[in-house]
């Protein structure tokens, strides 16, 4: 019997981000395994296509699409308040999910807009929470949702974490106690191992237009994403920094730089294509990850530098799996979380050290193929999925990345 998953996000590709990136691939790739996969979540694109999702008035219409084998409704929202998306059609939704039948749903947080409309309706089908992170910066809403989060949680039949370095230092998650379990984020690596040609060409033109050293930065621009350690690092290195991403802090890091006087050798591209973004990486001398807080849980964004051979330098985030998924020494260095100075010394040294760029692109690789991969992680959420049902896990074709990759990408 095929199994029905539907899985609740806040937004999904091409809306950024490493959680709405984290539910296409693990959705398509259940799919591809043989599982009947949907997914609901907000429409963030108004009628004319145009991304509102940081505007609180910005209302967008409900969409239904086919992606890949999985089943997207895209819900029309009329507002944003405090990051809960007010979706009128969303109850009808769930309804409906629930008549038609579905054998689990896996709601992915923070999303108090998925949560607020669980805990309002009788429980259906078994319920899969993935936690992806607290709730740090924002502890008026926090606490204001705490009642709900512990209301579907207390329904769950298993709280997912992205690795178990993030369990122990999350007050949420030590509460639930044996029902936790984590599942390591994976990515579809097959573009990353294997660029075309066109991704070819352009790392090369990204490497004579903005020269070497080249840093790259690719996250949303928001507070914990810690970018004005990257920008006052970059003060004391030389070469220039590429910022990947959009966000409602941009004019506020726009206006650090200049003052920093590195205005000059920064350039902001916003959202990257697919293909410019898989150049950027290999362009890239290393990816600049200076996270701040634990609303950094993980950092999807390392895997796919990683399985581009591009070395990332990441921060020390306590009780985050941020420095478990890119290994200092190992896949990259690791640096105290605000520190510039530590940021700017380990950039320095990944220029001036015979051959650590090389291994710790060579290690990157190969801990992006052991650990990573789409089709590991996939088969690994059925299992998951197979305890909480009290059924067998399904049979599933071997992984396509298990398969060895040698190449590295030369130094930049």
């Amino acid at each position: 019997m095929t199994l029905r998953i539907c899985h609740l996000g806040k937004f999904y590709p091409p809306a950024p981000g490493g959680i709405e990136a984290h539910v296409q691939t693990l959705a398509r790739a259940q799919a591809r395994l043989g599982a009947d996969v949907r997914v609901i979540c907000v429409n963030h694109q108004n009628a004319s296509r145009a991304d509102v999702t940081w505007k609180g008035l910005g209302s967008t219409p409900t969409v239904e699409q086919s992606d890949e084998g999985v089943r997207v409704t895209r819900l029309g929202r009329h507002a944003s308040v405090s990051r809960l998306d007010v979706c009128p059609s969303l109850p009808l939704a769930l309804w409906k999910l629930r008549d038609e039948g579905v054998d689990v749903v896996h709601v992915h947080t923070p999303n108090p807009t998925m949560l607020l409309a669980l805990a309002a309706m009788p429980a259906f089908a078994t319920l899969v929470v993935t936690h992806h992170s607290d709730v740090i910066k924002q502890r008026v809403l926090g606490r204001a949702f705490a009642p709900v989060e512990r209301r579907v949680h207390d329904r769950a039949a298993m709280v997912l974490s992205d690795s178990e370095a993030y369990i122990g230092g999350s007050n949420v998650l030590r509460r639930l106690g044996p029902k936790v379990r984590a599942l390591p984020l994976g990515l579809d690596l097959v573009p990353f191992f294997e660029p075309g040609a066109g991704t070819t060409t352009r790392a090369a033109e990204l490497r004579a237009e903005l020269g070497a050293p080249l840093w790259l930065a690719v996250a949303r621009l928001v507070y914990y994403k810690g970018l004005a350690t990257a920008i006052d690092a970059l003060a004391d290195v030389p070469g220039r920094l590429l910022v990947v991403g959009t966000g409602p802090l941009e004019r506020e890091l726009r206006a650090r730089a200049a003052e920093r006087n590195v205005a000059d050798r920064i350039r902001w591209i916003g959202y990257a294509e697919p293909e410019e973004l898989l150049a950027a990486y290999r362009a890239a001398t290393a990816l600049w990850f200076p996270s701040n807080a634990r609303s950094e849980g993980y950092g999807l964004v390392q895997v796919e530098a990683m399985a581009s051979g591009c070395p990332v330098i990441n921060t020390a985030v306590p009780h985050s799996g941020v420095s478990w998924v890119s290994r200092h020494g190992e896949t990259g260095l690791t640096v105290p979380v605000g520190d510039s100075a530590a940021l700017a010394a380990a950039s320095r040294r990944l220029v001036h050290e015979p051959g650590l760029r090389a291994r710790l692109s060579a290690g990157a690789i190969e801990r992006a193929r052991l650990e990573f991969d789409a089709t590991v992680m996939a088969r690994r959420s059925l299992e998951i999925y197979a305890k909480a049902t009290g059924g067998a896990a399904p049979r599933t074709a071997a992984a396509p990345g298990a398969r060895r990759v040698s190449r590295v990408p030369a130094s930049p």
